[in-house]
């Protein structure tokens, strides 16, 4: 397979990403103009309502914000630019593939798309880290865990997202074929397609291994302290379900869609062997829907297993529910973990200073 004729699904925009070529016609799943229309319309509205919802919830909160919020914020900001951008390509999927909104919004919305999900993946590290750091070293992570680092933070990852989205605004353009428009990819090199192989692994899998590897350090050191301690907390548990379905909705959401991107870029680079382009396009078509549900399911994941952030939400459209119990109104799952880990560390310490002293 010939690599400039190969499609290097160079951003995070849907499958569609080669220019067909002028004698034949975009290949397209059966029932996608009628499926994902409404598919993308329910994540549409849902989405963007859940997201205004959290946002506003959060911005409008009295009192003090958690320093997890400010991350939370951003990646619902993230996702509600992306969630504007899918009427455009409920229209492309109802027409078939055709593009019918212009050149400026084919390369505008999939800049926009690129943008989210590198944005998104890195936000999610980053409260990974945040929460490793508050849970398994409170008193070391103080220095490090403040307002202006955390803004500071988010700012540079809005700032290297917009870099990383660049090739996708320069590769991005309208076409046309038999006098349809398509939005769809440049033909790519090899130089495009190695750097799409480096920027996939860094912007993708390594933070997947570094967002995987903090939940396990965590709930490694949850299994430790039930062992410890004999005593099954309800809050513990809670808090290693809510770890749990944070970090399988963010993989199962993404990881099939990256692998056959990854797959993509991989066949586009070997002469030999390559992964038949039709099983690559059913394939990025397939799970390149289940990519985007991610924008939509992370303020409900958050009203259901964050009772903090359950009651802003409550007490912000209805104040009336002020006395209404919803938990403990000052500890939250990360705190509690916090206080929980810091009492056992402590004893650890003393148990081995202990265990020292009597061998001396």
């Amino acid at each position: 397979m010939d690599p400039e004729r190969t499609s290097a699904y160079l951003d995070y925009a849907y499958a569609t990403s080669q220019i067909p070529d002028e004698e034949e016609t975009p290949s397209h799943v059966p029932y996608t103009s009628i499926i994902l229309p409404i598919f993308y319309t329910v994540v549409f509205l849902t989405g963007v309502l859940g997201n205004l919802i959290l946002m506003g919830a959060l911005h409008f909160k009295q009192g003090s914000r958690r320093l997890i919020d400010i991350f939370i914020i951003n990646l619902a900001a993230s996702d509600f630019i992306f969630l504007v951008t899918l009427p455009l390509w409920v229209d492309k999927e109802a027409s078939s593939g055709l593009w019918r909104t212009g050149s400026f919004l084919c390369k505008g919305s999939s800049y926009m798309i690129s943008v989210n999900m590198h944005c998104s993946v890195f936000l999610l590290t980053c409260m990974s880290v945040d929460r490793y750091l508050a849970i398994m070293h409170p008193a070391v992570s103080r220095k490090f865990r403040t307002r202006d680092c955390a803004y500071g933070v988010c700012a540079s990852i809005w700032f290297i997202s917009c870099l990383l989205g660049l090739p996708t605004l320069l590769s991005r353009e309208l076409t046309l074929i038999d006098d349809k428009p398509y939005c769809a990819e440049k033909r790519a090199t090899v130089i495009k397609l190695a750097w799409a192989l480096v920027a996939l692994i860094f912007t993708f899998f390594v933070p997947l291994l570094s967002i995987v590897t903090c939940y396990c350090c965590i709930t490694r050191k949850l299994c430790a302290h039930y062992h410890q301690s004999g005593k099954h907390n309800r809050k513990l548990r809670k808090s290693i379900k809510t770890i749990l379905i944070v970090v399988t909705a963010f993989t199962c959401s993404w990881l099939p869609f990256n692998t056959f991107k990854l797959l993509a870029i991989v066949s586009g680079l070997q002469q030999e062997h390559p992964v038949p382009s039709a099983i690559l396009q059913l394939g990025m078509e397939v799970s390149g829907p289940l990519a985007f549900t991610n924008s939509c399911v992370n303020p409900f994941i958050y009203y259901i297993f964050d009772s903090y952030i359950r009651r802003a939400i409550v007490y912000c459209f209805c104040p009336c529910l002020k006395n209404y119990d919803f938990g403990s109104s000052t500890e939250t799952s990360d705190s509690h973990l916090t206080k929980a880990f810091s009492t056992f560390i402590h004893t650890e310490d003393f148990a081995r200073r202990r265990k020292r002293s009597v061998s001396l």
